[in-house]
């Protein structure tokens, strides 16, 4: 089978951009970029973005958040390659397959990350854990393979990401992200460092409930919907907390 740089397709992406967006705003209010935590992508090099899995709706985010933030870059993004199976049309939006806890999985990731880094117009997104993970658990976990990369790509540039979803004072999530500082791939030790930061400072903001910290990448749904939301907008703006609307 052809790698990912030959399967992804312009076309698709655009098509899916459009039906993902739907979906997030069934689900959430907004995706929010703390204003601290613009990426910082120097051009000329390929990057990988390492970022939390906190939770399902991660796949999602990566295509939002790449055509909204990196739309000169093309992004791939590995994932189990049972689920891949369940959901081959990925293979066309820049997924590829990894075996899990396996060597000759482990080869394979390394394989074609390598292939995907050749190129300084790529984007690699990276699952820091490698599974699921809490956005609470310390230390951060990282994949095994995670801390090969530094030496496969020495010329591309890390940037950490954070990602969080909450609820504030709407029915539907908030979807929160941003970016630490950019960090040389041949710094190993400092990748958990780096990561962990972005993590705990975005957790500040996300329990501050402030979303004057934050500015909004895709908006989302808004209000309770259903008879309830009917009810507020007969007493007042559906949104209960007046610092949460938008200018």
């Amino acid at each position: 089978m052809s790698g990912p740089v030959a399967l992804r397709s312009e076309r698709l992406l655009r098509f899916f951009e459009g039906a993902f967006r739907r979906q997030f705003a069934g689900s959430f209010c907004a995706l929010r970029l703390a204003r601290w935590g613009e990426p910082d992508a120097p051009l000329g090099r390929p990057l990988i973005v390492l970022a939390n899995h906190p939770g399902w709706w991660d796949g999602v985010l990566v295509l939002l958040a790449t055509r909204s933030l990196f739309p000169d870059r093309s992004s791939f993004v590995p994932m189990d390659a049972v689920a891949l199976q369940k959901y081959g049309f990925l293979r066309r939006l820049g997924a590829f397959g990894v075996e899990q806890h396996s060597p000759r999985g482990a080869r394979h990731f390394l394989a074609t990350a390598k292939e995907v880094l050749a190129d300084p117009r790529h984007l690699l997104w990276v699952n820091a854990p490698g599974r699921f993970a809490d956005v609470r658990e310390r230390p951060v976990p990282l994949a095994p393979g995670i801390l090969r990369l530094p030496r496969l790509a020495p010329e591309a540039v890390i940037l950490p990401l954070a990602v969080e979803y909450t609820h504030w004072t709407e029915k539907r999530g908030e979807a929160l992200m941003a970016f630490g500082p950019p960090v040389e791939a041949t710094d190993e030790e400092g990748l958990r460092t780096a990561l962990t930061a972005v993590m705990d400072r975005l957790a500040a903001d996300a329990i501050s409930r402030d979303p004057a910290r934050f500015r909004v990448v895709i908006g989302g749904g808004r209000g309770m919907g259903g008879i309830y939301g009917l009810w507020q907008r007969l007493r007042f703006a559906p949104e209960h907390d007046p610092s949460a609307r938008e200018g």
